[in-house]
Order: structure tokens, then sequence, then C-alpha cells
């Protein structure tokens, strides 16, 4: 008796433990797939009551699309959110590379946006309309922040 009790517990046990699989609403999940976007990508922007191409033109999903759609390309200046003074100027070509304050640094895509490092500061660009060709940055090491705009 005490082997059936047993057994049926971790059956039971095994059941409800599957079935946290599936906490998100089916609609909302219907949602996300249909639009290609991802609980992460909808917190930055990834709209859920489009289409995946749609989307893919602001720069969410991985659909690919031309260039011209989201662009970095230019000239970036880098902000205090405080006190106004530039942090450092960005420049973009037109193959992605970049260069902060003159300086080369590695750069890749992230949902739409460009990310990059040096020192302790951590930059990203929106070069998609929808956010404005804008960007942010953080400085790990001073806790401080600040926008980046294109010139």
């Amino acid at each position: 008796m005490n082997k059936k009790l047993s057994s049926t517990c971790v059956i039971l046990f095994a059941l409800c433990s599957f079935n946290t699989a599936h906490a998100i609403d089916a609609k909302y999940r219907t949602k996300l797939e249909q639009s290609g976007c991802t609980q992460m990508s909808e917190m930055m922007g990834c709209d859920i009551n489009k289409t995946k191409a749609e989307n893919a033109k602001a720069g969410f999903g991985s659909e690919v699309y031309p260039m011209h759609h989201h662009t970095f390309t230019g000239q970036w200046v880098a902000k205090n959110a405080n006190t106004g003074q530039t942090v450092a100027t960005i420049r973009v070509d037109d193959k992605e590379n970049v260069w902060v304050n003159g300086k080369k640094v590695a750069a890749k895509r992230s949902d739409g946006g460009l990310m990059f490092k040096q020192g302790f500061i951590q930059y990203r660009l929106e070069g998609n309309t929808m956010h404005g060709n804008a960007g942010y940055w953080y400085d790990s090491d001073a806790q401080t922040t600040g926008p980046i705009k294109l010139e």
C-alpha cells in the first residue's frame, strides 16, 4: 500500500511539474509566434499585434531585411543625462564598423540594435525610426547612464 501511495505521489508531482511549461496564456503565446516577438523583445518594443514582417522591418525577429530599414551609419554623440557633457563621439560606417572616440571597437547586433563596449561603458544604438535614431549608454563603474543621439 505504501509503494502504491508513493508511486501515485511521484506521478502526480511529475504531472504538476510538466504542466508549468505552459505557464503563459495560449492566446498570448499565439500572438508571440505570429508576431515573431519573444517576451524579452516585446519589452524592448516588439509589437505582438503586428506581423513578423512588420516587426522585422523595425529590427526585431530573425527575418533579414536590407540595411536601409535599420541603419546605424553616421556620427553619434553620447551625453551624460545629468550634466549634458559629451561622454563619447561614436562613428559607424556602412558596414557597421564602430569607432568610439576614434578607437575601433567590436560591435554586434542584438534585437534590432547595435551593441558595443569600451572599458566599463556599454553602448546600444537603435538605428530604426521606431526608436527615433537614438540609443543609450551605461557605465558600470560610475553607475551613470545617458542618451545617444544621431547627429
